[in-house]
C-alpha cells in the first residue's frame, strides 16, 4: 500500500508492527487500526466450541469490501467445513465488482456464494437451499442441518436473521457490537441455525482492510481518526468512481485532486467552514464516510479480489517481516542477560 506516499509525496517513516507515521498538514498523525474488544475474544472461543457439531459454516461479507470483510481466523476455525459466502448489501455495491467477486469464491472448492439484499423476498430459501447443496448428505429429522453463521459486526447478520424468522429476533443497530448472544433460529424442521455475535480477528495485517473496515462502520468509532479514513476513501474513488464524486459534491475534473485538495473542496461545496474562513476537514470527513454508509455516493466497491489479493500478500510480507524483528529483538535481549 502506498498510502502515505500520495499525501504530498511525503517520505514514510516505517516502525515495528507494519505500523505508519506520516505527515497531514501541520501535524504527524499515527495511524494503525485495530479493534478487538474482550467480548471478540469470547465469541472467538464459543464459534471454536460450536463449529464440531456443525454441517455448513455461513460468512456474511460487506459487498463493498468483501476480501477485507472475510475474517482470516474464521478461516482457520472452521477446519475445512463447507462455507457460503453472502456478499450481503449488494445493492450498496457495483454491481460489476459484486459478480466478480461472486465468481472468485464460487471457484474455491467447498465454497458457495450468493449476493444477498433487503429486496430479496425469499432469503430463507435461497440460505437453505445453497447450504443443502453444500451438505448433501444432511436432512430430515434424523440429520437435521446445524449451519453456523457469522460475520464481521455491522454486516447485516441481525437484518437478515429478522428478515427470516418475520420479526425482531436480533437487535440491529449501525454500530458495530450490538448482538452480544448466540442464538439458534430454526429455519426448518430440520434445519437449524446458530447466529454469533459480530467479530473481527485480533491483529488486522492488511492495512487497506483498516481503513475500509471503518469506512463501512465494521471498527468502533474511537478506534480510528475520521479524517484519515475519509482521505483513503477519497483515494480510492478518486480513480475508480470519479463521476461518483462530481455527481454529490459538485466537484469538477477530480482527477487533478489529491485526497486532501478534494476533502477540502468538499468541506467548501457543503458549507464546513470555520470562523476566518479556514475549512472545518473534520467534518467534511464525517460527511464523506456517512454518505459512503449511506450509499450518498451511488453503488461503490472499493476492492477487487486482483487488488486484494495484492494487499494481502503485502501485508504477510510484511507481518513476516515483523516476526523476524520480533525474534531479533528478542534474542537480543536474552544474549544481553546472559
Amino acid at each position: 500500500m502506498q498510502a502515505a506516499s500520495r499525501r504530498n509525496d511525503a517520505p514514510v517513516a516505517k516502525l515495528p508492527d507494519n505500523q505508519l507515521f506520516y505527515p497531514f498538514g501541520q501535524q504527524r498523525l499515527f495511524m494503525a487500526i485495530q479493534w478487538f474488544p474482550g467480548h471478540m475474544h469470547l465469541t472467538r472461543k464459543a464459534i471454536g466450541e460450536r463449529i464440531k457439531d456443525i454441517d455448513v459454516v455461513i460468512e456474511m461479507l460487506d459487498a463493498r469490501l468483501p476480501g477485507s470483510s472475510a475474517n482470516p481466523m474464521l478461516a482457520d476455525l472452521i477446519e475445512g467445513k463447507p462455507a457460503l459466502k453472502i456478499l450481503s448489501k449488494q445493492d450498496l455495491a457495483d454491481p460489476v465488482q459484486t459478480a466478480a467477486w461472486l465468481a472468485h469464491y464460487n471457484a474455491l472448492p467447498g465454497v458457495s456464494a450468493l449476493g444477498l439484499d433487503t429486496s430479496m423476498t425469499q432469503p430463507a430459501k435461497a440460505l437453505i437451499d445453497a447450504c443443502r447443496q453444500l451438505a448433501p448428505n444432511r436432512g430430515g429429522m434424523v440429520k437435521p442441518m446445524r449451519v453456523l453463521i457469522c460475520g464481521i459486526p455491522n454486516v447485516g447478520k441481525s437484518t437478515l436473521i429478522n428478515t427470516l424468522k418475520g420479526k425482531r429476533a436480533a437487535k440491529t443497530g449501525d454500530e458495530a457490537g450490538v448482538t452480544k448472544l448466540e442464538q439458534r433460529i430454526t429455519l426448518a424442521d430440520d434445519f437449524y441455525l446458530y447466529d454469533t455475535p459480530g467479530v473481527l480477528w485480533p491483529r488486522i495485517i492488511v492495512e487497506q482492510s483498516g481503513y475500509n473496515l471503518a469506512a463501512s462502520g465494521a471498527i468502533g468509532v474511537n478506534a480510528f481518526d475520521e479524517e484519515v479514513v475519509a482521505l483513503e476513501l477519497l483515494n480510492y474513488l478518486i480513480p475508480h468512481y470519479p463521476q461518483a464524486i462530481t455527481e454529490r459534491y459538485k466537484v469538477k475534473d477530480v482527477a487533478s485532486h489529491t485526497d486532501e485538495s478534494l476533502l477540502e473542496a468538499i468541506a467548501r461545496h457543503r458549507g464546513a467552514i470555520q470562523s476566518g474562513g479556514r475549512v472545518n476537514t473534520t467534518k467534511a470527513a464525517e460527511i464523506v464516510i456517512h454518505d459512503f454508509r449511506a450509499a450518498a455516493l451511488g453503488r461503490l466497491t472499493l476492492e477487487t479480489p486482483t487488488q486484494f489479493a495484492a494487499w494481502l500478500a503485502e501485508g504477510k510480507k510484511a507481518d513476516a517481516e515483523r516476526a523476524v524483528r520480533k525474534e531479533g529483538t528478542k534474542k537480543a535481549k536474552k544474549a544481553m542477560k546472559d
